[in-house]
């Protein structure tokens, strides 16, 4: 069994054929998605869609490259607030975090936004799907250092509060980070998640060998970053499987031990 958990299932380059994508994720043996929400409006129609179907999940939340419409929405905490907990299928917050490389909001604006929406997780105690990306993807700078500060005080305060979800606070998805962020994001307690580019990028599997593997989820983060042989084309969830046999390579353990371990890991995170 595997998981997706990080497929943007709900975008216009699946409406063609979404129920043979969901079909080929179970061939695949892909038992379940989580879906993430990009903004307010998109956190809705991502719980429609996870509601169509037993083998999908959502998460909400605005994303970084977002943050400007929550700052122009009326109270859009409540606004989630009340979408999660009127919904069964809504496992997390996300996607949320930093983005540097786009520029398109003020860093502090970002800040301040994703300061908020951990305020909310913590709230409704649900764990986070985060998103950072450096200017020029470099795979350090300030953008996992401000991430870094703002999870250690978040994750600080749960601790303090002997909140339970201390010891699950969520994942850095897609993560493209240094190998010294990775081990401070899994001191913190956070996993991280990967998917198509440790199939072709050396420093990506580089890094990937040198992390535990209970410290690991697999995802596609389709429709974007498709693993070999599909690059360049359109990713989805039955590809996640080829991800979890590089992992497996790069440990040096069978495929089924790396979806047995991922899985779990999932499952404790997100609750399933």
């Amino acid at each position: 069994m595997l998981i997706d958990t990080h497929c943007h299932l709900d975008y216009d380059k699946f409406d063609a054929d979404r129920a043979d994508v969901l079909l080929r994720a179970r061939q695949a043996g892909v038992e379940h998605i989580l879906i993430p929400a990009t903004s307010l409006e998109n956190s809705r129609s991502v719980i429609a869609l996870a509601e169509s179907a037993p083998m999908l999940s959502a998460a909400v939340g605005v994303h970084p490259t977002e943050a400007r419409t929550w700052m122009e929405t009326s109270r859009p905490e409540e606004q989630l607030q009340q979408l999660a907990r009127s919904h069964r299928c809504v496992l997390a917050v996300g996607e949320i975090g930093l983005d540097y490389y786009w520029d398109r909001d003020p860093h502090e604006l970002q800040r301040d936004v994703l300061q908020q929406q951990l305020g909310l997780a913590a709230e409704l105690r649900l764990p986070v799907i985060l998103h950072f990306r450096e200017k020029g993807d470099a795979p350090d700078g300030p953008c996992a250092a401000d991430l870094l500060e703002i999870l250690r005080a978040w994750v600080d305060g749960l601790s303090s509060r002997d909140d339970p979800l201390a010891n699950r606070p969520g994942v850095l998805h897609s993560f493209s980070g240094s190998l010294a962020t990775a081990r401070r994001a899994i001191e913190l307690g956070f996993l991280l998640g990967v998917t198509g580019p440790v199939t072709y990028r050396k420093e990506r599997q580089d890094l990937i060998a040198a992390l535990p593997l209970a410290s690991l989820l697999v995802e596609t983060d389709g429709p974007f970053l498709s693993p070999q042989p599909w690059r360049g084309k359109r990713n989805e969830p039955a590809y996640v499987r080829l991800i979890a046999d590089k992992i497996a390579l790069l440990h040096q353990i069978s495929p089924a031990q790396v979806a047995a371990v991922t899985t779990e890991n999932a499952i404790q995170l997100f609750h399933w």
